[in-house]
């Protein structure tokens, strides 16, 4: 079935402004809250959200086999488990009612009044109910960095890393989409001329600039997923902060990997975009260093060029660009990951959520944490207000951006902005 949807030359009745990153050939799925506190699944073209729960029942999607309350829930998981077929019918559908050249709606005054949004009306939701969150460490520029602060520079990379997409088991219940504030966490920590740890509040809380990828129902228990089928089971993508508290992280993770240092927050975009309408955006990934094993090799593109930006905005200030990196650097892909998450028999169902790991380039201007842009506190961040970062300090809010563009085809991501709060006081009694 062709993807209609992303024909490029493709105008919209709906006002779209200049580089605006959902054109009409974008159309995310996302959750919103609307104006008569209605929860609904929606989409968004230019500055206008789109409740697909309204124009279902008013029989815009007829001709297509969706159950009657498919967009009336408040989370896209049960409309991800249709799978790739129902997600591009209705994907298209979706363009062809919002053509300049489709009078259906455009003309109805009446079904417009309770389809369409202004994004003030609305309050964007988590899009999924997050069963499993796996978080990978798949950059490596990232992970080098990181083997060469903290262990050996001529053996940065632990010997498994070439062989295989490294991960750990993250929480779900702590993942939260953008504009949720978050408190400083607290934990143990330990000096390093201290012979005891202490426990208090972290004091180098970091960002991971990251994206995530979500999976439709894919397997069942013990049978295992073919890297060519992999993207058959991923319904799309969104940007993601996997906050970090280093100073614990230190302490805490030999034997079994991060544990507290991970689970207090992470932060996502409200919109899906799907990979339908990244397939223009297609991509080499980088070439293998060593041998792998079949069940991880792979043809084609399988590696999408998504710019990504971080900004860090201090209270009352202005925002302060950090980074400027891309997708496209990832050592393992979204195919890769799967096959391997699923190789030993773990089912993956819709709705579960897995993090690429932190996103770094080959240059300084393009690592994805604090850890690296001011490499463990030792070269400090000077902001335009002339204050310094060496880590994100109480009240500083951290925006992530991403988008695909060519020429004037611009595809995007909007962005994931999380306001960093003092540590959580409980109220007197």
């Amino acid at each position: 079935m062709s993807i209609t949807a992303n024909d490029p030359n493709r105008k919209t009745w709906l006002e779209v402004p200049a580089n605006s990153d959902f054109p009409i050939q974008n159309i995310p799925f996302g959750v919103f809250l609307t104006r008569d506190d209605v929860i609904t699944i929606g989409t968004r073209i230019g500055d206008t959200a789109i409740d697909l729960g309204a124009l279902h029942q008013l029989g815009y999607f007829e001709g297509i086999p969706l159950t009657d309350d498919i967009f009336l829930q408040d989370t896209l998981n049960d409309f991800i488990s249709d799978g790739k077929k129902t997600w591009r019918l209705v994907r298209n559908r979706i363009a062809d009612i919002f053509d300049a050249n489709n009078a259906s709606l455009r003309d109805n005054e009446e079904h417009r009044k309770v389809v369409l949004f202004t994004l003030d009306e609305i309050e964007m939701q988590m899009p999924v109910q997050v069963g499993d969150y796996t978080d990978f460490y798949s950059s490596k520029e990232h992970a080098t960095n990181v083997g060469t602060m903290f262990r050996d520079p001529d053996n940065a990379l632990l010997p498994n890393w070439l062989h295989i997409p490294v991960g750990y088991h993250g929480r779900s219940s702590s993942i939260i989409p953008s504009g949720i504030p978050i408190h400083r966490p607290q934990g143990q920590t330990k000096a390093k001329d201290a012979t005891e740890p202490t426990f208090g509040p972290s004091q180098r809380v970091d960002f991971e600039l990251e994206m995530a990828f979500i999976t439709t129902d894919a397997n069942h228990l013990g049978e295992p997923i073919p890297i060519e089928e992999a993207e058959d089971y991923i319904f799309g993508l969104v940007l993601f902060n996997d906050w970090s508290a280093r100073d614990i992280q230190t302490w805490e993770y030999v034997p079994l990997g991060p544990f507290l240092a991970k689970n207090f927050a992470s932060s996502i975009s409200p919109w899906i975009v799907t990979l339908d309408a990244l397939e223009p955006f297609r991509t080499e990934s980088p070439k293998p260093e060593k041998k792998l094993l079949p069940y991880l090799q792979y043809e084609g593109k399988k590696s999408f060029d998504i710019n990504l930006e971080v900004f860090l905005k201090p209270e009352n200030g202005e925002e302060n660009k950090l980074v400027q990196s891309n997708f496209k650097y990832m050592y393992w892909n979204m195919s890769q990951q799967l096959a391997h998450h699923t190789v030993n028999g773990c089912p993956v169902i819709s709705g579960d959520m897995m993090g690429s790991g932190t996103i770094s380039g080959p240059t300084p201007d393009s690592y994805g944490s604090m850890l690296e842009l001011a490499w463990k506190g030792e070269k400090p961040i000077k902001l335009k207000d002339g204050s310094e970062r060496k880590f994100i300090e109480d009240n500083d809010t951290v925006i992530m951006r991403g988008y695909c563009e060519k020429g004037d085809y611009r595809i995007g991501f909007g962005e994931v902005s999380t306001k960093l709060l003092p540590v959580f006081e409980p109220k007197k009694k």
